[in-house]
């Protein structure tokens, strides 16, 4: 299908964090610039393309601002319909997408929204909001962070992201809001809250933990788990607390009968 080409050199990436970069916009149907309303329409398959970030969906709308004696600046990017956005180390999926550079945020919106990188994956049913200069995402709504072994969730998440020795974003930290739940191979532990740190593996739990396993359940202040091993390590705050925990006796293997004739 012949796909129309537009270069848009008005909308130019101005914000703090990044060096100004041209946007190359592209579309199936229709490139459309309304001049007075200060903004470009893409439509059918559209996709725009800057150094580091591939951004598809169905329509998409850049608006900009310009005046006498100084370069056009984008101001906002809204896209709609099947937005998948693309980076060196992550996937985003959603229904909507925009973003704000004079807000430095992004908030992508789906059902649910999705984040992919080459080990975890990020979903919430509410929004997950990007600040692309503090390095910062917030999932809110019923919000899973899995891998292919362990499951965290909680209603609200927040993920601070660094820079590694190749210069890419990884998270840093995970901190856990709102019920949070730590689903392993062999356990699974609730709190108020808690901390993820991809690095170690470990998961710290606080306030009101509990941690179910084969029918044992155990309750405490904090804990840490390690997602590699599985294995959960139990404590209480302060003097006079204990950990406490209810076990499950272990039916015996043997039918009643047999026991009843040895008797």
């Amino acid at each position: 299908m012949l796909r129309l080409f537009a270069v848009i050199a008005l909308l130019i990436f101005s914000s703090a964090s990044a060096k100004a970069e041209k946007i190359n916009l592209t579309a199936d149907e229709k490139v459309e610039w309304h001049q007075n309303e200060q903004k470009m329409v893409a439509v059918g398959n559209a996709v725009a393309t800057k150094k580091d970030m591939n951004v598809r969906a169905d329509k998409m709308t850049g608006y900009y601002t310009s005046g006498k004696g100084q370069k056009s600046a984008i101001t906002s990017v809204h896209a709609e319909g099947g937005v998948v956005a693309t980076t060196p180390t992550a996937t985003a999926y959603g229904d909507t997408l925009d973003y704000d550079l004079s807000k430095e945020e992004m908030i992508l919106i789906g059902r649910p929204a999705k984040i992919k990188t080459a080990t975890e994956t990020i979903t919430a049913e509410e929004k997950i909001t990007y600040y692309p200069k503090e390095q910062k995402a917030i999932a809110r709504g019923n919000v899973m962070a899995q891998n292919q072994e362990n499951k965290i969730r909680s209603e609200l998440m927040v993920a601070y992201f660094e820079k590694n020795a190749q210069g890419q974003l990884e998270i840093e930290r995970v901190e856990i809001f709102d019920q949070a739940q730590i689903d392993t191979k062999s356990a699974t532990a609730y709190a108020d809250r808690g901390l993820y740190l991809p690095k170690t593996a470990k998961a710290y739990l606080y306030d009101n933990v509990k941690i179910t396993q084969d029918g044992n359940v155990l309750y405490g202040d904090k804990a840490e788990t390690n997602l590699n091993t599985g294995i959960s390590k139990l404590v209480t705050k302060g003097k006079g607390k204990r950990v406490s925990g209810v076990f499950k006796e272990k039916s015996s293997s043997k039918p009643k009968q047999e026991q009843s004739k040895k008797q």
